[in-house]
């Protein structure tokens, strides 16, 4: 245990230099797009899957949160609102860079999530058939998503080192605990249980993505990583893993009811996309 212990801080330490850099070009970006990209997708229009798509796969602070309260006061539409939470990158990206992953299996990954919440987005809009006429509202993520995400205030230096702490803690617990696993159960019998059973693997991975902290995508990410985790419920898990954004629409739109059901499509869609992906064979 402690040969485990050992070598989960010395594989975690290794990749503070890393998400310190990503986080501090992150935040660089942040402090000078994130306005600029809300005033973007208010002004999409019937454009607003595409749009949507693509900028939600930016590694931007809050801007799920932001997009659930743009869709709470109906400035976007349903559809808009579905595919920026499928391209949502969350914490994939950087501890993807952090453990030095190629850059073609990175884009990859990004552009079926960019292309599954276009599609998606599109659809949905389609049976809808909602407008995307933009009205006035309050446009404040507020403070769960500056206590769960964003630092801005801080300064970019000051912020930055504070997300890579939080992320590097969750790394060495699940780290820690991946490997404890692995030591006690074996990498291959570990493998076993989820990669030989696609769908099961799907709907657990699918439904860890739900959960409205950047530890999700950690999770999913690192059991990737390990081998742990078949392609197609890796796409599960992170397809669903919209951040923070389900936590801000259960505090801004006040109808139960839908959000739910937008949970749900959300989860559906996810799960569904890596069924088909592991059924095909497809490997990333």
């Amino acid at each position: 245990m402690l040969h485990v212990l050992t070598d989960t801080l010395i594989d975690s330490i290794k990749l503070f230099p890393f998400l310190l850099i990503t986080y501090i070009v992150m935040e660089y970006l942040e402090h000078r797009t994130s306005s600029k990209t809300r005033d973007l997708i208010k002004k999409s229009g019937k454009f607003g899957p595409a749009i949507g798509g693509v900028l939600g796969a930016f590694p931007q602070c809050g801007f799920s949160a932001a997009a659930s309260n743009l869709y709470a006061g109906r400035v976007i539409t349903l559809g808009t609102l579905i595919s920026i939470y499928l391209s949502t990158s969350d914490e994939m990206i950087p501890v993807f860079i952090s453990e030095k992953v190629s850059v073609s299996i990175i884009l990859t990954i990004v552009g079926i999530k960019i292309v599954v919440g276009m599609i998606a987005g599109f659809l949905i809009d389609l049976i809808m058939r909602r407008s995307a006429n933009a009205i006035d509202i309050n446009e404040t993520i507020g403070g769960i998503c500056e206590h769960e995400h964003c630092h801005c205030e801080n300064g970019i230096l000051k912020s930055a080192l504070k997300h890579t702490l939080i992320i590097m803690m969750y790394i060495v617990l699940i780290s820690f605990a991946l490997n404890v696993l692995i030591f006690f159960i074996g990498q291959e019998n570990l493998g076993h249980i989820i990669l030989n059973q696609p769908f099961l693997g799907n709907l657990i991975a699918g439904m860890v993505g739900l959960i409205p902290n950047c530890a999700a995508s950690v999770v999913i990410t690192q059991l990737y990583l390990q081998g742990i985790m078949s392609t197609g419920s890796m796409l599960a898990g992170l397809l669903s893993a919209a951040g923070v954004g389900f936590l801000v629409l259960f505090k801004v739109n006040y109808d139960i009811k839908e959000n739910v059901k937008i949970v749900a499509i959300v989860y559906v869609i996810s799960v569904t996309i890596g069924i088909f992906v592991d059924l095909i064979g497809f490997v990333i």
